[in-house]
Order: structure tokens, then C-alpha cells, then sequence
């Protein structure tokens, strides 16, 4: 039975995680809702896994992966579980120190499989697929929106689905665009009316299907 930290601020699901993965032979030792929380949990816990998500309202996880994974010692391994299927996230999340990177939208046997991988030491990672079976990985994009649609969004509609596909909250969406969650919810209403979507989770999965975003300068991750 491996140990587990959960670093993760989406209280229904990390409530979800706590009742099924014990049920599923893992052992949750604690919870953590930030990831100066999560630093601290690790440190006191020395677990075998820390299941972490990527955006918290105190940051990107990935930017305090150093810190994170020397608070939890040799032995433990850290898995992103988080709604970023983008296979450029996924890279330097790896890079940055982490054993696996899985998405939410994988299911709980695909997570309870990473973790036992992950406590082992073998690399793992699951991005979802689309219909016609491509994994949604940079590589697999090859087909663009059209540039009528692309040119439509405006730069702050387009910061705005960045920050989808990252699998960014409306609190952390603001804090990172300097706006209030009411403005990021407009920019984001008329998004998903541009695009012809009806959630949060359909816009990003449209934007990595058909490319709608262009790698950002100077960013080596893409």
C-alpha cells in the first residue's frame, strides 16, 4: 500500500480521492490545498507519492518543483494529476523533477495504475485522446482553426485560453492577469461563444486539437 500526499486545491475532488483511493489499496496520509501547504505536508509525512496538482492561488507547482520534491526526501516521487493536457506542460514537469504526469480526465484506474508505477520508480504518463484515437500531444496537432476564428479572439481572450488549457481556476486566472474573477469570467463567456463551446474544458480541448494558441516567444516548453 503506498503512502500519499494530496496537494490539491479542488475540494469536492480531492473529497472524491480521499474516499476511493483507500478503496483502491492507497493509503492517503493528508491533504494539502496550496503548495506551501504541500511542501509542509511532505516534509512531515514523507510520503511515497505526492499526487499534485499544477495551479494553486499560491502559484505554479512546477515553478517550486525543487522545493517540493527536497522537502519529501530520496524516496518520494511526484505525480501531476491535473486538467493541463498539454504534452509541452507535460515535458517540463518531468524536466522539473517529476516521476509521472496524468490528467484528470484519465479516470481513477489510470491514476491508481501512475501511483503504483510512480512508488516504484517507472516513469508514467496518460494525456485523454481524442475521438479518432490521437493523443492530444503537440506532436498529434495538425490540423489549425481557421485563421478567421484565431484572429477573432482578442489578446486578453487569448491570455484567457492559455490559461484554460494550463487548467487554471478563475482566482488563479486573475491573480495571473492582474484582472478581477467578474472580468475573467466575461472574457471567458465570450471565449466560449466565440469558439461555439458550452464549458471551460471544451475550449481547451478545442484549442489543443486545432492549435488555436501559437507557442509563446522565448518559452522552451513548447
Amino acid at each position: 500500500m503506498a503512502d500519499l500526499v494530496l496537494g490539491d486545491d479542488h475540494t469536492v475532488f480531492v473529497d472524491a480521492l480521499v474516499t476511493v483511493l483507500p478503496q483502491r489499496g492507497l493509503n492517503v496520509l493528508d491533504t494539502a490545498d496550496s503548495i506551501t501547504g504541500t511542501v509542509r505536508s511532505v516534509r512531515r509525512n514523507k510520503p511515497d507519492v505526492c499526487v499534485l496538482e499544477r495551479f494553486f492561488t499560491d502559484g505554479d507547482s512546477l515553478d517550486r518543483m525543487d522545493e517540493i520534491v527536497a522537502a519529501g526526501g530520496p524516496r518520494m516521487r511526484v505525480l501531476l494529476l491535473t486538467a493541463d493536457s498539454d504534452a509541452a506542460a507535460m515535458r517540463r514537469a518531468m524536466r522539473a523533477g517529476a516521476i509521472g504526469y496524468v490528467t484528470k480526465m484519465c479516470g481513477v484506474t489510470a491514476l491508481v495504475e501512475a501511483v503504483g508505477k510512480a512508488a516504484m520508480g517507472e516513469p508514467v504518463t496518460r494525456l485523454p485522446r481524442f475521438p479518432d484515437g490521437r493523443a492530444s500531444t503537440v506532436s498529434a496537432r495538425t490540423a489549425r482553426a481557421p485563421a478567421p476564428l484565431r484572429m477573432s479572439l482578442t489578446p486578453r481572450e487569448h491570455d484567457c485560453l492559455r490559461l484554460l488549457v494550463a487548467g487554471a481556476r478563475t482566482t488563479t486566472m486573475a491573480n495571473r492577469l492582474g484582472v478581477s474573477s467578474t472580468t475573467v469570467r466575461t472574457h471567458v463567456q465570450a471565449l466560449l461563444s466565440k469558439l461555439g463551446v458550452h464549458s471551460r474544458l471544451e475550449a481547451a480541448t478545442f484549442a489543443v486539437r486545432y492549435s488555436l494558441l501559437d507557442p509563446p516567444e522565448g518559452d522552451p516548453s513548447w
